[in-house]
């Protein structure tokens, strides 16, 4: 795994983890930041893993530039052009896959393939999903996972304590950088938008998820031409790193089919 610093054709900075070998395949993180993890591992067996950043996660500054989703879409597909990849399987998770949703709808040709994890995107009102980032601390916890290890995991402090400041820092940045886009509400009328999402989807999700309740995985399926649903049991918003074996094996069953 390296990380690249590139400057994309717009001016803006973009800092990219990538590692592993094959076809190309770009990850879009979740509020909590960019970690290169276990899943990524397993994905980078097979292809080369792109992971970017959010834009605004190390400087707000560059959030002047991006208004919205369409915006942001650009920013990817910048990106792309960038890295010198024509086209790229996308998978997201979380803010993670509104973002790479609206990518696939704005720049369809750039997506081969689509697979969203416990994404954000959508709004049902007599099913309204939390603002996480106004969520008390016990609460966070409680939502994200049904794994108290895992939890304790991604929201721990490093160990040094030279680089807690950092690290807060980092993460402060990272989620009002999500919160840019999706406050109040994560919803900015993707729905209308689903149709032009014409690549085959997989969407992937924790069936005890607390953030992002199941009912948006049928949402989902139901609004786009091409879809399948898989859903997690024992799994929460995380099912990709709580059950990281049977989410990989349901995305290599899609994406080889």
């Amino acid at each position: 795994m390296e990380t690249q610093q590139l400057t994309l054709g717009s001016g803006l900075p973009a800092d990219v983890m990538s590692g592993g070998s094959g076809p190309a395949l770009l990850y879009l993180h979740n509020h909590l930041g960019r970690d290169w993890d276990g899943f990524l591992d397993a994905l980078a067996q097979v292809y080369t893993v792109y992971a970017p950043r959010h834009p605004g996660s190390d400087e707000p500054d560059e959030l002047s530039s991006l208004d919205g989703f369409a915006d942001l879409a650009l920013y990817y597909d910048d990106l792309l052009n960038a890295l010198g990849v024509e086209t790229a399987i996308v998978v997201g998770h979380s803010f993670g896959g509104m973002a790479a949703a609206e990518f696939a709808a704005h720049c369809p040709q750039r997506v081969e393939k689509l697979v969203l994890i416990d994404s954000l995107g959508l709004w049902l009102d007599e099913t309204p999903i939390e603002d996480i980032s106004g969520v008390p601390a016990p609460r966070v916890s409680t939502i994200l996972s049904g794994s108290a290890a895992l939890t304790e995991e991604l929201l721990s402090q490093p160990e040094d304590p030279a680089a807690i400041p950092d690290f807060m820092v980092s993460r402060f940045l990272s989620q009002a950088a999500v919160s840019h886009f999706i406050w109040p509400i994560p919803d900015r009328d993707l729905r209308r938008r689903l149709y032009r999402i014409t690549m085959p989807v997989l969407v992937i999700w924790g069936e005890d998820d607390q953030y992002v309740p199941p009912v948006y995985a049928a949402e989902f399926e139901a609004g786009l031409p091409d879809a399948q649903r898989a859903m997690i049991a024992g799994a929460g918003h995380m099912p990709h790193l709580e059950k990281t074996e049977v989410v990989i094996e349901a995305i290599t069953r899609f994406l080889n089919g």
